[in-house]
């Protein structure tokens, strides 16, 4: 099976929210560029129905390989009672992100978790694990994003970490998820990497700052947004490598995740 040899083969700090939409000449000074939900590699196997970002498995772009040390963003519909079996992986850094339903996670180190919706799990695969993911309901299905970062080095020890929503900041527009250091409750990372869930009501507006050197990478799950004159919809994405004040502005209600990366 094609994508189960490539498992095994593969291994922005400030921020403001506002209810203003921002002036046309302070949206319009940093080059994003669109990544489009419906050009991303599509696949229905029938039990999994799932929309690969970048080059992944049977689908392959040599303009899509990655951004960073951003490697995969998939969006998986998996059907219920199904799921992928035990398999290997070796030197990434791999989080599920649950979009609906529930997952099981079960791995060598001897985890076993069902995660639940707005919910994350990140494993480091280091110098190598090998896990399942299955859908646990035998009537509904689940979705979620699996991404995978490249860590900043080869061979570490494996290693598992979550991260759990905080009710008093189920309405803040932006909340560190995942990060390099653990801190505000983070899942931890080993890349230099901060990534950060948004949601938005119709007409807010956050701003990141984008140091020098570094990027940014913006996955739409749901809603509408606009940011520096480009407009995305559910499923589609931005990036810039540009340096400065990146501002987001909700069409309506919004989540999504935005990635900070050396």
């Amino acid at each position: 099976m094609k994508r189960r040899q490539l498992l095994t083969t593969l291994g922005i700090a400030a921020t403001s929210v506002t209810a203003l939409t921002p002036s046309t000449s302070t949206a319009k000074t940093m080059k994003l560029t669109l990544r489009k939900s419906n050009e991303r590699g599509h696949f229905d196997h029938g039990w999994l129905d799932t929309r690969h970002t970048f080059s992944f498995a049977d689908y392959y772009d040599p303009k899509h390989m990655g951004f960073r040390s951003l490697r995969v963003i998939n969006q998986d519909v998996i059907g219920p009672g199904v799921g992928f079996p035990t398999h290997p992986h070796n030197d990434m850094e791999i989080f599920s992100y649950i979009l609906y339903g529930a997952l099981e996670h079960k791995d060598s180190m001897g985890n076993g978790r069902v995660l639940k919706p707005g919910q994350i799990q990140l494993m480091s695969a280091g110098r190598g694990v090998t896990h399942s993911e299955f859908n646990p309901s035998k009537t509904e299905p689940a979705s979620l994003l699996q991404i995978w970062l490249r860590p900043r080095e080869r061979g570490l020890k494996p290693s598992y970490t979550e991260w759990h929503p905080d009710p008093a900041k189920e309405n803040d527009a932006k909340v560190l998820v995942i990060s390099a250091d653990g801190r505000e409750g983070s899942a931890t990372i080993h890349q230099d990497a901060d990534i950060y869930r948004v949601r938005l009501q119709a007409g807010q507006s956050i701003t990141h700052d984008i140091a020098s050197g570094h990027g940014a990478w913006f996955q739409l799950i749901k809603g509408n947004v606009e940011a520096h004159g480009t407009t995305l919809q559910p499923g589609d994405a931005f990036s810039t490598d540009d340096a400065g004040t990146l501002t987001i502005t909700a069409r309506d209600n919004v989540e999504g995740l935005l990635f900070d990366l050396v």
